[in-house]
């Protein structure tokens, strides 16, 4: 008796990953072999660039907090301690978004925090 292999859902995985290398360049968009591993490459940039995003968003809302608490006459490590030890619970994405659109709500922030 033959050995099954189950044609149809090898097929679809190959179809499946094929799919994913679209757009890719010479033997990557068609080759199995070549594609797959410039696939799994590329996957596993893009779930490291996901962590990588929320590291960058956050340095960068710091530095837009400190540009502005620097306007206000303090910085961004005094205030960040005034905050917390006047429990105000505030994240640093939105302290960065008053900082940026908001001056005047930013300003009376710190006002309250000092």
């Amino acid at each position: 008796m033959p050995r099954s292999v189950n044609k149809v859902a090898s097929r679809a995985r190959r179809k499946k990953m094929l799919k994913l290398a679209k757009g890719y360049w010479g033997r990557r968009k068609n080759v199995w072999t070549v594609a797959k591993n410039h696939i799994e490459k590329g996957l596993l940039h893009a779930y490291v660039g996901r962590k990588l995003k929320k590291r960058e968003y956050r340095s960068l809302w710091i530095v837009r907090i400190n540009a502005a608490a620097r306007l206000n006459g303090t910085t961004y490590s005094k205030l960040m301690h005034a905050l917390k030890t006047k429990n105000i619970t505030i994240n640093r994405k939105v302290l960065a978004d008053f900082a940026m659109n908001k001056p005047e709500v930013f300003a009376a922030i710190v006002k309250q925090a000092l």
